[in-house]
């Protein structure tokens, strides 16, 4: 199987967004879903020639990691490639069905008294899960911060590991040079920038849904 990162124009992407709200924006097809990390040189090496991230040099196994389905927030997090051991921008196919079971296993960090009725049961919840959800404010080409809301799920222990053994990865690839060139682009009126095709990840389980906080899609 052929993996392609697809591209649109960011402002043909912008009206199919919606704008307030929890969702989970991504790059996906009926097999993969793209998800995004940022690493030093080394890292980010050994993981595309290995396929995985166990026994890159460097790469702690009993550290979280952290997966961004967003493509313009993970351009924050790490400054468009240009932050420190953030330099290299790896885009990583992960099997649909694997995707899926991550979110079956996620508990938000924080505690939402809408979703959980007692802080006690969240936090015993938060402590037994090795997956975890973190709601950010999603960022403009420009870091702009927006009201709509972006995800990032932390992996820790067995889901970690073997994450980082490979486990749910068809493919990785280094993007960092797409990275480079779209930063350039990105500035008003956004004509030339040119991004990763995402939309709205539909959640099917309304149980996962609404214990991660999940909204209704208001895109078009």
């Amino acid at each position: 199987m052929a993996y392609e990162l697809i591209t649109e124009p960011y402002t043909e992407q912008t009206p199919h967004w919606p704008q307030t709200g929890r969702h989970i924006m991504a790059h996906y097809d009926e097999d993969s879903v793209v998800v995004y990390q940022a690493y030093n040189a080394a890292i980010g090496a050994y993981a595309v020639a290995e396929g995985c991230f166990y026994g890159a040099p460097g790469f702690k196994t009993e550290r979280m990691t952290w997966i961004k389905p967003n493509f313009l927030w993970m351009m924050h997090r790490s400054e468009w490639a240009r932050k420190a051991h953030q330099e290299v921008i790896l885009a990583i196919w992960l099997d649909r069905v694997g995707f899926d079971a991550i979110l079956r296993k996620a508990v938000l960090s924080a505690f939402d008294p809408q979703i959980y009725d007692d802080y006690d049961d969240w936090k015993q919840s938060v402590n037994a899960s090795s997956v975890r959800v973190q709601w950010d404010p999603d960022y403009n080409p420009v870091d702009g911060r927006l009201d709509r809301r972006a995800i990032q799920i932390g992996l820790r222990g067995k889901t970690a590991k073997h994450y980082a053994g490979g486990g749910w990865i068809n493919h990785i690839e280094d993007i960092t040079e797409f990275v480079h060139t779209q930063h350039k682009n990105a500035h008003k009126p956004y004509t030339d920038l040119v991004l990763p095709r995402e939309r709205v990840y539909p959640v099917y389980d309304e149980d996962i849904a609404y214990r991660l906080g999940v909204d209704a899609d208001t895109g078009a």
